[in-house]
């Protein structure tokens, strides 16, 4: 039984920093490509992060670029996304998921067909 538990979620002030933490169970993240999500109110869910199965490639939203990295501990089946510099705009619900395919949109939601429950990101 495949399960994400996303964690770290919270409020910050512009500028600050949070990682958030997925804790993968019923596979290994070494087998999947994983990636980050993001949905506020009202918007679509919008891919934010991505890395491969080795984790030697990481992919990123332009909105996030240099400030986002994305990186995993396969000893701890565990993917992070430490996020610098954040931004109000950046304020959403944020989700893990993991993907069975091989291709396809690094970054498109439709491609991904594990997701954890989402953790809450606010920046004032």
């Amino acid at each position: 039984h495949v399960q994400l538990v996303e964690s770290g979620g919270g409020s910050v002030q512009a500028g600050g920093s949070l990682r958030l933490s997925c804790a993968a169970s019923g596979f290994t993240v070494s087998t999947k490509r994983m990636g980050w999500f993001r949905q506020a109110p009202g918007n679509e869910r919008e891919g934010v992060a991505s890395i491969s199965t080795g984790g030697l490639m990481t992919y990123y939203a332009d909105s996030v670029k240099g400030r986002f990295t994305i990186s995993k501990d396969d000893a701890k089946n565990t993917v992070y996304l430490q996020m610098n510099s954040l931004k109000p705009e950046d304020t959403a619900m944020y989700y893990c998921a993991a993907r069975d395919a091989y291709t396809g949109s690094f970054l498109a939601p439709s491609t991904y067909n594990y997701w954890g429950q989402g953790t809450q990101v606010t920046v004032s």
